[in-house]
């Protein structure tokens, strides 16, 4: 099989050895990665760690590397919204998968372990604030896996079909899709003390989740139709803009990932917490000792 080279213009490597957006270079790599979306966040996860590596800026993109009992691991923020994923994704695949002296694709493949930690908002009334959910199928309104060969073969068509038809999608936006996430992952992080969830991955926070500031959505009936949805026995349960691209893309390159988020808002009894950094502490400290 021939080998792939990967041009300069479709990859760019910084001069210092690092890869464009994340600064990262091939060594700083870990197989264990925990991802969160605030750059700040991210001293939040390494102060559980035993030991601190490194630490590089660039951007939204913030990484610590270092130990958490006895593991190699590395916290790295990936800023807001499901463009910011396909970038950080895409780079850290790089970095596993790529030699950055010839440019080729390594003949074999390095799997990487990544786990998301962050806020959402509850569709279903049953979810009380501080709940964490699993996003064990993600729903994709963002459209970022449609660019790339091979969508189809790991999408739930059925799903999607089904969605489509119950909210009457209208054909101006994204068509969506349904990914899974990594399922030993989810059974090794969610345990039974997790909910299990459908989360949709929205393009945007305020508009493309249906909140009504100065201007209305254009389906303002949108979010009605998704909390009343049910395939296959389960409802949509939680907002986000962040799960499907990355348990789409990680299943696309061969990862391992999954979403967790803590519910700090519920759109349906219309009540939110922003004092909910605790319970996010929480979270990180289960994530880090089941990873």
């Amino acid at each position: 099989m021939k080998t792939k080279t990967i041009p300069e213009s479709e990859l760019i490597i910084n001069p210092d050895g690092s890869i464009f957006h994340l600064h990262l270079r091939p060594e700083q790599l870990t197989d264990r990665i925990i991802l969160v979306g605030d750059p700040d966040r991210v001293d939040m996860v390494a102060s559980f760690f035993d030991t601190k590596t490194f630490e590089v800026r660039a951007r939204e993109f913030h990484t610590i590397g270092g130990t958490y009992k006895g593991k190699p691991i590395m916290c790295l923020s990936h800023g807001i919204g499901p463009d910011n994923i396909d970038i950080v994704i895409t780079e850290l695949d790089a970095l596993a998968n790529i030699d950055f002296a010839t440019r080729e694709v390594r003949s074999e493949l390095r799997s990487l372990t990544m786990v998301r930690i962050g806020t959402s908002g509850a569709l279903q009334p049953e979810l009380s604030l501080g709940t964490p959910v699993i996003a064990e199928k993600s729903i994709g309104f963002d459209g970022v896996l449609n660019f790339y060969a091979g969508r189809n073969d790991i999408a739930d068509l059925d799903f999607e079909r089904a969605l489509c038809q119950h909210t009457g999608w209208n054909p101006l936006w994204a068509k969506p899709y349904i990914v899974s996430a990594d399922a030993e992952l989810v059974e090794r992080i969610g345990r039974d003390d997790m909910v299990r969830g459908n989360t949709i991955s929205a393009i945007g926070f305020y508009g493309p989740q249906g909140r009504d500031v100065r201007i209305a959505p254009s389906n303002p009936d949108l979010n009605r139709r998704l909390e009343e949805f049910e395939y296959q026995g389960r409802r949509i349960t939680n907002y986000e803009m962040e799960s499907a691209p990355l348990a789409g893309l990680g299943r696309l390159m061969g990862h391992r990932c999954m979403t967790v988020c803590s519910i700090i808002a519920n759109r349906f009894n219309t009540e939110a917490n922003p004092n909910y950094k605790s319970g996010i502490q929480d979270l990180i400290s289960t994530v880090l000792d089941r990873i």
